[in-house]
């Protein structure tokens, strides 16, 4: 909001210094071409058209709608999508950037409605889409979300309603894809209903969006009570809410869980949207919440059982920001494989100590946990970047089987399906 509120504020400091010093021609309605220049380089176009430019020493200043742009002469010329510059086939790049000039200037610039055209020293000329400048500058990035997304906690989920989608349809039509893949990318779960209880099933519905990624775990691993692996997870013990993977530089972005089999008791599954307890901290204590996005943590899994031998490092802060909106996109947090922690002095660490248990309470918060009893023929699928999961303490025989999926590959599906992700 401060942003769109800086930028009206700059227009009309932009409008005064139009009228009280420069000489600069207002167009009439419907004109479609700037006619005249101020000195100085400032310019207006029509007031419907809500745009007006000025020429800097190294960048042009350029307000359309409601957003005010600092556009690099470099930036500008290197993002030229005329046929030389920009193969329109392949969508990539042909202008060798290292070629441009990094002191060019435009030689003539201009507005025509709503297209902005430069003509460089060399007599070639670029032409941008002012709604396209506006998506793809920094100062529009920064009022824009990369991923949008509905924050719950359990009443809000339950509310929701959100649907299960029907495995057939999941596997067999777009429809049902996409509207699992809408549920995935605005809650960071979802459920497949009626799937057939068992491992090839569960990997058959787990390649319908993305490539599996193959880990120490294997490809499809069964989960059960045998402690077969160095982790706690391998026990019927009560496991607190995290994120799996930690130790990972780049955390496994999306995990499958199928309950093929349970004969006993409890075993509950936890599901804890970590972007809504993280939201919280922000509201409350902004100081933690970007120190949680600063301090860098170890995470380790260390493992020597049977024929299994692994040291994993992962390195990266608690919460992880786009820097230029401030908008989270992974949480990292694991109390079991955090690694000593000797990467920051004592001050900053007993500060980070402080966040450390504001998050946590957020994360405890009873209201911000949904209990889901998993059952053969559902499948969950977890975002791992953004939920943490956990269980309660169970008792008999308990199998699940699952996998982690690549995040890069289930984005892409969404995307080719239409949806912002």
């Amino acid at each position: 909001m401060w942003c769109w509120r800086l930028a009206w504020l700059l227009r009309g400091l932009s409008w005064q210094r139009g009228t009280s010093g420069h000489r600069s021609l207002w167009l009439s309605r419907g004109t479609r071409t700037i006619l005249a220049a101020a000195a100085h380089g400032h310019h207006t176009a029509p007031e419907s058209l809500r745009c007006a430019w000025q020429l800097h020493r190294d960048h042009l200043e350029l307000t359309y709608g409601n957003t005010l742009m600092r556009l690099d002469f470099v930036w500008l010329r290197d993002h030229c999508r005329s046929a030389s510059c920009y193969n329109t086939k392949t969508n990539q790049r042909s202008l060798d950037t290292a070629s441009v000039d990094l002191a060019i200037r435009p030689q003539a610039v201009r507005v025509d409605g709503t297209t902005l055209f430069l003509t460089w020293p060399d007599g070639h000329v670029t032409r941008y889409g002012l709604e396209w400048l506006v998506k793809n500058s920094y100062e529009g990035q920064k009022q824009q979300v990369m991923h949008p997304r509905i924050l719950w906690n359990a009443e809000i989920y339950r509310q929701a309603q959100v649907p299960s989608v029907d495995c057939q349809s999941f596997l067999e039509t777009d429809e049902g894809l996409k509207e699992f893949l809408q549920n995935f990318l605005l809650y960071g779960i979802a459920f497949v209903e009626n799937v057939t209880p068992t491992k090839e099933d569960t990997e058959i519905l787990a390649e319908r969006i993305s490539i599996i990624r193959e880990t120490i775990y294997g490809r499809m691993w069964y989960f059960t009570s045998d402690f077969s692996r160095g982790d706690t997870a391998y026990t019927k013990l009560a496991l607190d809410r995290h994120t799996d993977t930690t130790y990972f530089q780049e955390p496994c972005g999306i995990q499958v869980f199928h309950c093929l089999k349970h004969e006993g008791t409890g075993g509950r599954t936890l599901l804890v949207d970590g972007f809504h307890a993280a939201e919280q901290v922000l509201r409350k204590a902004p100081e933690q919440f970007e120190l949680l996005c600063k301090v860098p943590l170890k995470h380790e899994y260390v493992e020597n059982v049977g024929d299994c031998h692994n040291h994993m490092i992962g390195v990266g802060p608690v919460l992880n920001v786009y820097p230029w909106n401030n908008e989270l996109y992974l949480i990292r947090y694991n109390n079991y494989d955090r690694a000593v922690i000797n990467t920051v002095p004592y001050d900053v660490v007993h500060r980070w100590y402080h966040a450390h248990r504001t998050l946590t309470t957020e994360l405890r918060r009873p209201e911000n946990e949904l209990w889901v009893k998993l059952k053969p023929g559902k499948a969950l699928f977890v975002d791992n970047w953004r939920v943490l999961h956990g269980r309660e303490a169970f008792t008999g025989y308990r199998q699940l089987c699952g996998c982690y999926l690549t995040r890069d590959d289930v984005l892409n599906t969404a995307r080719l399906l239409g949806l912002q992700a």
